[in-house]
Parts: structure tokens; sequence; C-alpha cells
């Protein structure tokens, strides 16, 4: 069973991630500050299942000095490392002129800062391994777009997509793929927070008139894990209904 590692694996579009990889069957590790109950319900959901299975390590992916060990501890538990979705973020609404140094700061480390660094300790073990592997990130149709009041985070979400590419051709003869995927506004609890009028907006631009659902975008994920998606790196896969068609 392949062993895959996902980021913010506890709600919204991670955990729909690691439920559908683990109905495809992965073995799917999900990291996160805390397990919520939903995490608990899927973990449970898989062990009954039989088909792949889900676990959970709780690492705040903000204290990037202890991914090294965490990484090697991984490895040790779960046996050789096949793929890391770089899902976990955050973002901070609202002008670039009122929003602190600090929390510009937050956002830019866990949006940029972790991935780059865990992929790194994750290559490692791919590559010492010697039998390839997959590396996911999750960007945004905001870093082709832009959106007014995200500004850190559509820089944060811009700067995954050049880190794909450029990795992508970097690690390309160890046989790992690098590959990334774009949502638009996804139908989650950040979305709920929307006006019905904002909904409708965004739905009306869409070519497809609706908004995309979280299974669409780990559908996306699932199939460059895939082992057709062997000679698809460094590209970006869009999920948004059209939004930016």
């Amino acid at each position: 069973m392949r062993n895959v590692i996902v980021t913010g694996g506890s709600r919204g579009i991670g955990l729909g991630i690691v439920r559908r990889l683990a109905k495809t069957g992965y073995s799917v590790m999900a990291l996160a500050r805390k397990e919520s109950p939903e995490l608990r319900e899927a973990i449970d959901e898989a062990a009954r299942s039989g088909t792949g299975s889900i676990g959970f390590a709780a690492y705040d992916l903000a204290e990037t000095d202890g991914m090294a060990a965490l990484v090697k501890q991984l490895r040790k538990d779960l046996g050789p490392l096949y793929a890391l979705v770089n899902n976990a973020g955050m973002s901070v609404d609202g002008t670039l002129a009122l929003t602190s140094a600090t929390q510009i700061e937050q956002v830019v480390r866990l949006n940029v800062v972790s991935p780059i660094l865990l992929s790194k300790y994750v290559l490692r073990s791919m590559m010492a391994d010697g039998a390839g592997g997959r590396i996911v990130n999750l960007a945004s149709i905001i870093a082709f777009t832009g959106y007014s009041g995200l500004s850190v985070y559509g820089a944060t979400k811009a700067s995954m997509i050049g880190f794909t590419r450029s990795l992508a051709r970097e690690v390309g003869r160890t046989g790992v793929t690098v590959n990334a995927v774009a949502p638009g506004f996804v139908d989650t609890e950040m979305t709920k927070g929307l006006t019905e009028e904002h909904r409708e907006q965004i739905v009306r631009r869409s070519s497809l008139r609706r908004l995309v659902e979280v299974d669409d975008v780990a559908a996306a994920v699932e199939y460059l894990l895939s082992d057709g998606a062997r000679n698809i790196t460094g590209t970006v896969i869009t999920v948004d209904a059209g939004n930016t068609a």
C-alpha cells in the first residue's frame, strides 16, 4: 500500500483528499494541529472499509524546526513515502495597508516556507529509497486572477506555482513528479461565510454555473498520484467550474 502524507488533513479540502485517497486504497497520514471529529469519523470509516487506511499525526506546520525529525519518524513508522500533498494553508482577509507585519509573516510561513521545507525532507526520503514519488501542491485560481483583500494569500499561492514548476525540473531525473492543483471557489465552510449575493455572483461568472465541490479537487489530486499521471509534471490543474475560462 502506497503511503501518502496530506497536510491540513483534518477539515475542508484536506479532509476530502484524505477520504478519497483512502477509498482508492492508499495509506494516508493526515497532518494537522489537532484531530477533528470529522477526521476521527473518516479514520473509523476507513478501518471498517478495509480498502485504504487513515492515520493522524499532530503537528503544527508553523514549527519548521521539527520537520526533519517528523519526516524521519513517519518514514520509520510507515515505510517508504510515495507522495506528499501540501494542502495546509491560511489567509488573512483585508487590505494590505491594514494588515500587520506579523499576520503577513504568518501567512507566508505557513503557505510557502512550511511546504517548501516539508517537501525538502520528504524528497530526501524519496530519493534515498530510489522509487520515485509524487508531490502535489494546492494553489488557487487567485494566483492567476488576483482578488481584492487577498493580496498576501495570492502572493503565496503564486509562489507555490513557481516552486512547483522549478522543482519538477530539478527532481524529474529521480522519478519524482511535482504538480499543483488550483481550485476555484470551493463549497466549503469558508465560502459559506460569503453572502448569498456574492455566492450567486461567483456562480454566474463560472462557465458551469456552480461552485466546485471538495471531491472535485480531491479527484484531481487522486489523478496526479495515479499511474496514469506518471508523465505529467510541472503543471497546474485548474478545478474552478470554468471560473477562469
